[in-house]
């Protein structure tokens, strides 16, 4: 995948910064001596706003988080994409009964000549899906599997009303372990990011929901989660530090507002949760 450039920056002051962001979840990548983790890894602005930055976490419930996890798991999914430059995994959230799935664009961007396999939280069987669309300036894509019906659609959020302190929730394949849950907060809102543009690809710019729950390759494409159950982001990228412990804490998600451009644009039906 994409040639890994960690460490590019530290931030210059309390206002600005330079980040040096990761893909979350192009990974997996089988070489020919097993699989290597790779993600494309891009010059990061972040512009920090007034009292976005939180400082006390929100309490919560904890007899809550099981009954989220129920609720949403079985909305979300594995994407397993192999071409001739070999196999990566990402995640991906169920939009309709019938195998609409919304994801990241980079998880799917190298399938041509491929396929696209989804496996299905906690179940074996598997379907083939193929792209609806995708808008690589949102890093954000729609697939359909094949042949699929009485899914559960994810109820998506509204994140215009996401706030700093939040708990959350984020739900993926970490590394391929499917249906992994971390939990954190909303550490920040309205995060200018720019990621990418470096080889002739379009950079991706969006503003991003920070948070702290763990997230690493394999994450990407899966939903960040409100206490209601809702989605309110699209796990995306994280912060590429030099080792493991510096990227811990910092990871970056799609509002969902944002996305649900891209799903009328390519999936323009009303459907229920939405």
């Amino acid at each position: 995948m994409g040639r890994r450039r960690e460490g590019l920056a530290r931030p210059r002051d309390r206002h600005s910064a330079w980040l040096a962001l990761a893909f979350a979840a192009v990974a997996l990548v089988a070489a020919c001596l097993g699989g290597v983790v790779g993600g494309m890894i891009g010059a990061g602005t972040v512009r920090e706003e007034p009292q976005t930055r939180a400082t006390q976490p929100a309490r919560v419930d904890q007899a809550v988080l099981p009954r989220v996890v129920s609720a949403v798991a079985p909305s979300v999914v594995e994407l397993r994409v192999t071409s001739l430059a070999g196999a990566e995994t990402g995640s991906g959230i169920v939009l309709s009964d019938d195998g609409v799935i919304l994801t990241n664009h980079h998880v799917v961007s190298g399938v041509d000549g491929g396929e696209i396999t989804v496996r299905f939280n906690g179940e074996r069987s598997t379907a083939s899906a193929r792209v609806l669309g995708t808008d690589a300036r949102r890093d954000l894509a729609l697939i359909r599997a094949e042949g699929v019906s009485g899914l559960r659609p994810a109820k998506l959020g509204d994140s215009s009303r996401v706030r700093v302190g939040s708990p959350v929730l984020a739900i993926g394949s970490p590394e391929g372990l499917e249906g992994t849950v971390t939990a954190g907060i909303v550490s920040a809102v309205n995060r200018d990011l720019r990621v990418g543009g470096d080889d002739g690809d379009p950079p991706v710019t969006y503003r991003a929901i920070q948070t702290d729950a763990s997230l690493n390759p394999g994450n990407s494409g899966g939903p960040l989660v409100n206490m209601a159950g809702e989605v309110i982001g699209v796990n995306s990228a994280i912060y590429a530090g030099r080792t493991a412990e510096e990227r811990t804490g910092l990871g970056f998600a799609i509002p969902i507002n944002e996305a649900k451009k891209v799903i009328d644009r390519f999936d323009p039906i009303d459907r229920p949760g939405r």
